[in-house]
């Protein structure tokens, strides 16, 4: 499994990047995942719909991604210290960027279309510890210190509610 380590441990938010700041916290460029420009910029993709690449992932890492045909990775959020499964959200590689340079998580709303910042409107911040790929480099655990709720129903995780019977 390959780690890949976040060096900052302060949220800011990476030079380069777009984002609205206003009552409801910080948002990312709308509309396609992978751009890194504002809305019209010339470094956006063309192709509308099609995920673009980050021009701050390492190259190294990117080529190593099997993201989905939107060009999302699944991004599986742990508690660093009990190993708790949090959540799962879904990154693209400006997603996975921000996470990796920001040390807060970023992921890519696939309903707003749209990036976002854990923790930004509801103050449930994600501190990322550490982001491994799994074997097969499809999907992404990011290892975090959740302050609050990591779920958008207000509980700590998004896997407590509804438990399935096994068949015994």
């Amino acid at each position: 499994m390959g780690r890949m380590s976040s060096t900052s441990s302060t949220p800011s938010t990476p030079s380069g990047t777009t984002g609205t700041t206003g009552t409801t916290g910080t948002t990312g460029t709308t509309g396609t995942p992978g751009t890194t420009g504002t809305p019209g910029d010339a470094a956006a993709p063309s192709d509308a719909g099609a995920p673009g690449p980050s021009r701050g992932l390492d190259p190294a890492i990117a080529d190593r991604l099997k993201r989905t045909p939107d060009g999302l990775l699944p991004a599986i959020a742990q508690q660093y210290d009990t190993g708790e499964v949090l959540m799962l959200g879904w990154m693209d590689d400006e997603a996975l960027h921000r996470t990796l340079t920001t040390g807060r998580c970023t992921y890519w709303s696939r309903s707003r279309r749209e990036y976002w910042v854990k923790g930004d409107t509801s103050g449930h911040v994600q501190h990322v510890k550490s982001v491994a790929l799994d074997c097969d480099a499809d999907t992404v655990l990011v290892q975090v210190d959740q302050v609050g709720a990591a779920c958008h129903t207000g509980a700590r995780t998004c896997f407590d509610a509804d438990v399935l019977p096994l068949g015994r």
